[in-house]
This record gives C-alpha cells, structure tokens and sequence, in this order.
C-alpha cells in the first residue's frame, strides 16, 4: 500500500493574513459583500472563496478541512461540532425512509443508538451484523441498502475491519462504503483502500488535548459540497458546524498526530504484550492472537504502529471498578471516557460509552462485565506504568488467567 498521506499533510503550509506562521482566526459569524450579485451567488453556491455565514464554512474551517483531507488522502473535508455531527449529517445525506443500512455490530454506543433507536422515526432500518464476516455483509445486502458503516477498528472490542474487501464488495453491489477511523488515524488510511466517505471524531487522537469536541467528513468535492447545500444540505441544515475558534485549536494540535500516534502505539504494544504474557485476557490488535492481526498487517501503515487502545478483562465489573478507581489514586490515568488524552483513560464500556447496547447484545458480542477500555498515553517510562498497574492488580488480588484471542 502507498502511504503517502502523512507527507500531504506534513507539505501543508500556511501563512496568516500577516504573515504568521499559523493561519488568521475567522472570529466572524457572517460576512460582508461588496456587491448584492455576489451574495446571491454565494447562496447559490457558485463563488468559490466567499464566504457568506459560518454556519455554512469560514476560512478557518476550510483550513482545518484542507489538513484532514490530507491526512487522510481524500479530495476533501467538512467539518462538524462533534463526531455525531459528522455521523448523522453522512447518514441523513444518504438515506432517505424506507432504506436501509448495514452496519458492524461493535460500534461506538452513540452511533448504535442513533441507528437503532432514531433512525426508527425516519423509516431507515438497520441491520448489525459481524462486519469482519465478507459472506455474512454480502448476504445483509437487501435493494434497499444504502450504506455499509463500520469502523476501522471497533469501539471498544478492537474488531480489524477488512476496509478493501468490503470496498470491492461495496463497489460490486454500487454502494458507498462509510468508514469512522476515529481509532486508528494515520494507522489506517480507508480512502487509499477504497472506502467512499472517512469520518472523524476529532475530539479523540487528532486533537490530542481532551479540551474540544468536533468531527470530520473526509470525501469527495462533490459528496462534501452536498452536505453544505443550502437546500438539501444534511450538514448545513442540522446546524453542525464547528465554531472557527476551535477548527484553529485543532489545526495547531494536528502538527503533532504523527508524534503522539507513535508513542501512543509503542506504549500500547509494550503493555499488550507484557499483560498477555501474565496470563491475562488482552484484546489489541498488534498481538499474534488478535483474530484481525494479520488484516490490521495487511492494510497498515507500520510506522505508526498498531493504535492506543487495548483492552483488558478483569472478569467483574467489581474488580474493574476498583481497579480503576486504584489506578487513577496513583495516578496512572484517569478513570474517564473517551481517548487520545496524553494521560491513558480507562473506562468499563458496559456501563459507560457502550451502555446504550442491550446487556443481551452486549453478551452475544463479547463485551464482558470485566473488560476495560485503556486508551494508552504518552507515558515516557511505560515500564514504571506496567510496574504500577501490576501492584494495583495485585493489591486486588486480580490474577491473569490463560490468555484468549478476540
């Protein structure tokens, strides 16, 4: 595969309206015309570099927009308020009631609610299957399917999605192939392997910070210009855009994805592998017993590793809350949803990101009481971290047992 996305974005380069080294704030909510033609063309969308009101797009957007499809080799990008934003304005563009959607069966709580429990009022049925299963995808796929969703590596059980066989399937049956690549940016580049549409919760890796939320929408010029139509426009008529203050916050964080994603990998790697050798239940996907390895090996970039998650089952939710609740008193993390903090995060997503999911589904795909969600930080001596978490789990009394595959 060529990786090459990494590059784009390192050659983006900017100079302010004075001349400084980042670009000028937009700190404007609507913008002046010099002639009434030239507004009316702007609504019309026929002005390319005009501006007309925030909600629609600012320079500081486009900038931000402009970096994301570089990262992630697109022509280009939206973007949203929040990675829901990004979800619901892809899925609103493209199915309309009575269709359907095939999605993976481990997502992110947020996406599968809205899928299950909202799509309801809009006649849009969706239909979760084992998304690393190509025959189980094929045989979903009904006429009235509009999009197969997925993600790149699955919240929180770390499923390896196949992106090119299930693009090649996609493109076979005409249908767009939509992508969340939240967990694995510059790890997985699913637009070089065929995907149609890229989404982003820049909240998480890209940012890096924990101090925002907001989303992306990676794609063509013409799917992204269809989400800022001012008629039918899904992204502009849900009122989902980022704020400019914001879209230039992430821009500078952007600088350093490449730094932090492979420290965060290194570390995560280092913790999978010292864990699985205590015996303990581990799910990431650079471990030989991870059941997508060798598809995460395949479509790759390796120099920024396998990602910053892993899992680890504890067996209860007893022993996760108190291991937990131990880990952040010494200070290895915080006990706190989401990920891409430079402190690792740890959460149980039964009860928590995950919980909108029915405890049966839950059962049914694997999601024990016991299982915690790290997403591994920046920590320099990761050798110290393992030597603190193995003295909180054994002041627990939590002992590895034999090792499982996902």
């Amino acid at each position: 595969m060529d990786f090459k996305a990494s590059n784009n974005l390192q050659d983006l380069q900017y100079f302010g309206e004075y001349g400084g080294v980042n670009p000028s704030v937009s700190d404007s909510s609507t913008y002046t015309f010099l002639s009434a033609k030239t507004m009316f063309d702007t609504f019309e969308g026929n002005t390319e570099g005009c501006y007309l009101y925030s909600r629609h797009s600012s320079p500081s957007n486009l900038y931000l927009g402009e970096a994301l499809a570089a990262l992630e080799g697109t022509e280009t990008a939206n973007v949203y308020a929040s990675g829901m934003g990004a979800i619901t304005s892809v899925v609103f563009q493209l199915c309309d009631a009575g269709e359907h959607i095939i999605s993976s069966r481990t997502i992110y709580g947020g996406t599968y609610a809205f899928m299950k429990n909202f799509l309801k009022k809009f006649d849009i049925d969706t239909s979760f299957i084992d998304i690393t299963d190509i025959e189980i995808v094929e045989a979903a796929i009904t006429p009235k399917t509009k999009m197969i969703y997925c993600e790149g590596v699955s919240n929180p059980l770390l499923e390896v999605a196949d992106i090119e066989a299930l693009a090649k399937l996609a493109k076979k049956h005409k249908i767009p192939l939509v992508v969340d690549n939240t967990f694995s940016p510059l790890t997985i580049a699913p637009a070089k392997l065929g995907a149609n549409v890229v989404i982003h919760s820049l909240t998480k890796f890209i940012n890096g910070t924990s101090d925002c939320v907001a989303g992306a929408v990676c794609g063509t010029t013409d799917f992204c210009l269809s989400l800022k139509d001012v008629n039918n426009g899904a992204g502009m008529l849900l009122g989902s855009t980022l704020d400019s203050l914001r879209a230039a916050s992430i821009l500078k964080n952007m600088r350093t994805l490449h730094i932090r994603m492979k420290k965060h990998s290194e570390n995560a790697q280092y913790l999978a592998e010292k864990f699985e050798k205590d015996g303990f239940r581990v799910v990431y996907p650079g471990l030989a017993s991870h059941s997508g390895n060798s598809v995460m090996k395949k479509q790759m970039n390796p120099e920024y590793g396998f990602g910053g998650l892993l899992t680890l089952d504890v067996g209860t939710l007893d022993h996760a809350n108190a291991l937990m609740e131990l880990m952040q008193e010494k200070k290895l993390g915080y006990l706190a949803v989401s990920l891409g903090f430079y402190k690792t995060l740890f959460s149980a997503p039964g009860t928590s990101t995950s919980s909108e999911i029915p405890e049966e589904e839950q059962k049914e795909m694997g999601l024990s009481d016991g299982l915690i969600r790290f997403s591994i930080g920046l920590d320099n001596d990761i050798q110290r971290t393992y030597d603190t978490m193995k003295s909180c789990m054994a002041y627990l009394g939590i002992q590895g047992k034999k090792a499982i595959s996902v």
